[in-house]
């Protein structure tokens, strides 16, 4: 069995879905606690387990993101793919993992490597088998990171178990050397992950087993008379026996839809009526699978050679009608743009992708909105539908939906989501937040801090003792350079110590309400203790 491990694969997923840069550290978090992290982060002493804020005061630039499945899956399907343009019978073990029955390609491989006809060396010869091991081998490591722009490690073995740690050590143990290789390893090698083996490894451990093959040298009766059917299994593992046949995954059918127009395509309305006979092709692909796409990618080439491309992000799976409009409103995006934005030919091929899919029961919706009347139903999704023609003109970002998220400050606490993204809370706004600014919050927050001096009745500057409290009675404020306004009544401070390890980071921020003469309530800020640089952060109705 052949197995190819990216190293750190829910790190690696995560920095490339929020775009981090290769050399910055990453770690993803479960629970306030690390479950996965980059090699960068591991240099800077960030380990697995430990607690948010201990991983954060080692590496104060740490990229902090969450644990998502259905992410690593779905950027995982790139590397499997690369891997099956070389060899069949791919099995996805789990994101990060893929796994290979390794004989037939060795074979295949070996009479390439020794430069001989199929007729010339026997079908089960040892030469070639290891020459074509190692020449697969070769030409995985060159071309998976070539397509997937991933690292990998490959090893090989005799079983799925031995193989992933062979893998883990970049090794390709010799048939029959199996159980040779695997009796020196630690027994806590059992516990891989999905194994929940962590009850079996601490017994063992505290029975003084403290390698796979010391359990190895057990007799299958007494192993499983003491441990019954799964100490079995992993007595079977640890003396390099396969706990199951591979079950080999089958490529992804070709659900693209690609269409060659001559004379090229120049009118919207041209667009529009070739638009439904696309999408009712493209629907049907799809549903033949079982399967209704939930993000749409329109890629097109015009006849000067010129690519353009958008990804339509889908509140609910797409119906025919539904493709065709987006694919309108895409035309409508690119031929009727500025000038400048414009292609300079007509589109003379298009093509229909399905970047995200699912089941294709998530299309049986209910017969109606509980606690909605009709008017309301269809408001809802005209308003939805006139959404996602925004984001076809100004792009996913275009129009976004707030999101109330956890946080000390009005800013932090409301996050912007993409229409057709779910909405989902980045942390939980009921949970403890010392220093949380107390309820309402300012009706309006200022996208860029607005420049303040707050001073008392002399005139000078009011900042922070170190104790926490201002050093004087807010008196008036200045803002943006205008005139002095004066203050009928405050309230705070409110403090918050944020990033307090890092020699460059936020340090104290303190926050103060404030009641002007004029009747307007505005959140005034500051940053740092000595010599306090106030903002005005929001502005109360």
């Amino acid at each position: 069995m052949l197995v190819l491990w990216c190293p750190d694969w829910p790190a690696v997923a995560a920095a490339k879905a929020a775009g981090v840069p290769a050399h910055l550290p990453v770690a993803v978090f479960s629970a306030n606690r690390v479950v996965a992290c980059t090699a960068v982060a591991r240099a800077a002493g960030v380990r697995r387990g430990m607690r948010r804020r201990d991983a954060q005061s080692r590496s104060p630039e740490l990229g902090v993101l969450g644990l998502d499945d259905d992410r690593d899956a779905r950027l995982f399907e790139p590397v499997a793919a690369a891997v099956e343009e070389l060899v069949v019978g791919v099995e996805v073990v789990r994101p990060g993992l893929v796994a290979v029955p390794v004989t037939g390609a060795a074979g295949f491989f070996g009479r390439a490597a020794l430069n001989r006809p199929p007729g010339e060396v026997p079908e089960v010869g040892r030469d070639h088998v290891e020459a074509g091991e190692r020449r697969l081998v070769e030409l995985l490591l060159d071309h998976v990171p070539t397509r997937a722009d991933v690292e990998c490690q490959i090893g090989i073995a005799d079983g799925l178990f031995a193989a992933t740690l062979a893998a883990h050590r970049s090794a390709l143990v010799e048939r029959g050397e199996t159980e040779k290789f695997l009796a020196p390893l630690s027994i806590a090698e059992l516990d891989q992950p999905g194994a929940d083996r962590a009850e079996l490894v601490d017994l063992l451990r505290r029975l003084g087993l403290r390698t796979l093959g010391a359990f190895a040298a057990l007799s299958g009766r007494d192993v499983v008379s003491r441990f019954g059917s799964a100490g079995l299994l992993a007595h079977r593992l640890a003396r390099g026996r396969s706990e199951r046949p591979p079950h080999r995954r089958r490529p992804p059918p070709e659900l693209a839809v690609t269409e060659e127009f001559d004379p090229p395509l120049e009118r919207v309305d041209s667009a529009a009526f070739m638009a439904k006979t696309l999408a009712g092709r493209f629907h049907a692909g799809l549903a033949g699978h079982g399967l209704a796409c939930t993000r749409l990618g329109i890629y097109a080439v015009t006849e000067h050679g010129e690519e353009l491309g958008r990804v339509w992000r889908c509140a609910e799976p797409l119906t025919p009608q539904g493709i065709a409009d987006r694919v309108r409103w895409q035309f409508e995006g690119w031929l009727r743009a500025a000038p400048e934005g414009r292609p300079t030919a007509g589109v003379s091929r298009l093509r229909l992708e399905p970047e995200e899919t699912v089941e294709g029961r998530s299309l049986q919706f209910g017969l109606w909105q509980r606690g909605l009347g009709d008017e309301q139903v269809l408001a809802a999704e005209k308003a939805g539908r006139a959404l996602v023609r925004v984001q076809g003109l100004l792009g996913p970002d275009g129009a976004c939906t707030a999101v109330l998220d956890g946080g000390r400050g009005p800013a932090e606490r409301v996050r912007l989501v993409p229409w057709g993204d779910p909405r989902q809370t980045a942390s939980s706004p009921e949970a403890p937040w010392p220093g949380r600014l107390p309820a309402p919050s300012p009706a309006t927050v200022f996208e860029r801090t607005v420049p303040a001096r707050l001073v008392d009745s002399s005139g000078v500057r009011v900042g922070i003792t170190d104790r926490g409290e201002l050093t004087a009675a807010p008196h008036a404020v200045v803002i943006d350079e205008g005139p002095l306004r004066r203050i009928r009544d405050w309230a705070g401070p409110w403090l918050v110590d944020t990033e307090w390890w890092a020699p460059t980071g936020p340090g104290l921020r303190t926050r103060v309400q404030a009641l002007l003469e004029s009747g307007v309530a505005v959140l005034l800020t500051a940053v740092g203790d000595d010599c306090p640089q106030w903002t005005v952060e929001g502005m109360y109705d």
